[in-house]
């Protein structure tokens, strides 16, 4: 999420309300979803949290794209971005799975 942030600033100021702040604002939401789900009592309501996460995270993995598309960030920033958001959702699937299969709550 930090990575977001660091990128955004360069981008241009016209970008601040578009942009900027979809993209902020979507890696935002992947870990407060995720801090959000963790409280949830029940198993359905984790899950509904973890799948919020997923399609926020799904939201930056475009703008990481588009961000390179539009030449906003540099190919080293593409490639840095695009592996911290694989990894990521490897590791959210697999905390998604693991409470859906084992139904652990």
């Amino acid at each position: 999420m930090l990575s977001v942030y660091h990128a955004t600033k360069n981008f241009p100021d016209y970008e601040h309300f578009g942009l900027t702040s979809q993209f902020q604002r979507s890696a935002v939401s992947i870990a407060a979803n995720i801090a959000e789900g963790y409280r949830k009592d029940g198993m359905s309501d984790k899950l509904r949290f973890l799948n919020i996460a997923q399609g926020s995270l799904e939201e930056c993995r475009y703008y990481i794209l588009l961000s390179y598309d539009l030449n906003y960030i540099s190919l080293d920033t593409y490639n840095n971005m695009n592996a911290s958001i694989e990894e990521t959702s490897k590791l959210l699937n697999a905390y998604y799975r693991g409470i859906k299969e084992r139904n652990v709550i």
